[in-house]
């Protein structure tokens, strides 16, 4: 099956999937583009022998509302990757498999803002199920700052069973909602985990709830009742580093 080209905007994202190494076709950039971010990218496209052409401004009239700043590259779309196949490749690397298992969050931009942490924070792959996801296109892409060429990207037909392949391969599973009745900082992020998010506005399936090993809250303070995914990923996340890495 041929793959879909998906549509980079902007200098700096540009950059980013260029170090990402990306599959780039190539870049089209805007004549007379002149700064010090345009002569790094310039560079790095050079260097690594990516196709690149100076197009007329008229090029971009079709994309007014992206923020392309100029510059467009053109790649291949993110494949998925079946955990099966990177399950071996966990167990037997040196560190305790980190997962993190994306409950129905089909918020473009928040699904990127969570691949660019996870990537940070040292997670192994994202799960996401068949049905009710955010895809992997454009917006994604720039939003992960080009994360999403460096993390793979699992999808399952049921969450619930894959669960139950999770507590069979010694994984536990904790996941974040306001109906745990313990803060996320007394739970232990120790071995191989997988933390499962949910949407903002249905929170995580009842039958993954009930498989979960612990379910956490963030403490809240103020009066607002909950945080974006995006945030609220990114506190659980880097809880869970802070104690693997003691």
């Amino acid at each position: 099956m041929a793959k879909e080209e998906n549509l980079i905007f902007g200098i700096r994202a540009v950059i980013e999937a260029v170090n990402s190494n990306a599959p780039i076709s190539k870049v089209i950039i805007k004549k007379g583009l002149t700064g010090n971010l345009a002569s790094e990218l310039l560079g790095k496209l050079k260097h690594e022998n990516i196709p690149f052409q100076y197009v007329p401004i008229e090029a971009f009239s079709k994309f007014q509302n992206k923020n392309h700043q100029g510059v467009i590259a053109y790649t291949a779309s993110i494949e998925y990757q079946k955990f099966d196949d990177i399950l071996p490749k966990l167990q037997e690397q040196n560190s305790p498999p980190f997962l993190l298992v994306l409950d129905r969050v089909t918020d473009v931009r928040n699904f990127g803002a969570i691949v660019r942490t996870a990537e940070c924070a040292g997670v192994d792959a994202i799960i996401v199920p068949a049905k009710g996801a955010a895809s992997v296109g454009s917006d994604a892409i720039k939003t992960s700052a080009g994360a999403l060429y460096n993390l793979p990207i699992c999808r399952v037909g049921s969450l619930k069973m894959f669960c139950y392949q999770l507590k069979d391969n010694g994984f536990r599973i904790i996941s974040a909602s306001e109906k745990g009745k313990k803060d996320l900082y007394n739970a232990d992020f120790a071995g191989p985990i997988a933390i499962v998010m949910g949407a903002e506005d249905t929170g995580i399936h009842p039958e993954v709830l009930k498989l979960s090993d612990e379910v956490v809250r963030i403490p809240l303070k103020g009066k607002i009742e909950s945080l974006n995914v995006s945030v609220a990923t990114g506190v659980m996340l880097y809880e869970a580093l802070r104690q693997r890495s003691l």
